[in-house]
């Protein structure tokens, strides 16, 4: 199966794209080379490989999950510009 102008016309058509002859021509060449490059692909024997979801192992990164007591209120806030007893305060920026 080989692309034409033709069939990149249509795909520019479907894409809602609009190309200059010499770029039709230039993506007729590139599409053809790609499905040059899978029938390749397609011609490698992979009967004894066994299918993958994933090329390299993966691991994982994240620490253990471990419970600890909270920061207390007093300590939080101790720093804030502005506070009441038990919460920030900030200022209103919906009108």
């Amino acid at each position: 199966m080989s692309v034409t102008i033709k069939d990149v016309e249509h795909i520019a058509k479907l894409a809602k794209l609009e190309f200059s002859d010499t770029e039709k021509e230039k993506f007729t060449h590139q599409f053809n080379d790609i499905l040059k490059y899978m029938d390749q692909l397609n011609s490698v024997d992979t009967a004894n490989v066994e299918p993958l979801a994933q090329v390299i192992e993966l691991q994982n990164v994240f620490r253990e999950d471990v419970v600890t007591p909270s920061t207390p209120t007093d300590e939080a806030l101790k720093n804030a510009p502005a506070a009441t007893d038990e919460h920030f305060k900030v200022p209103k920026v919906i009108g």
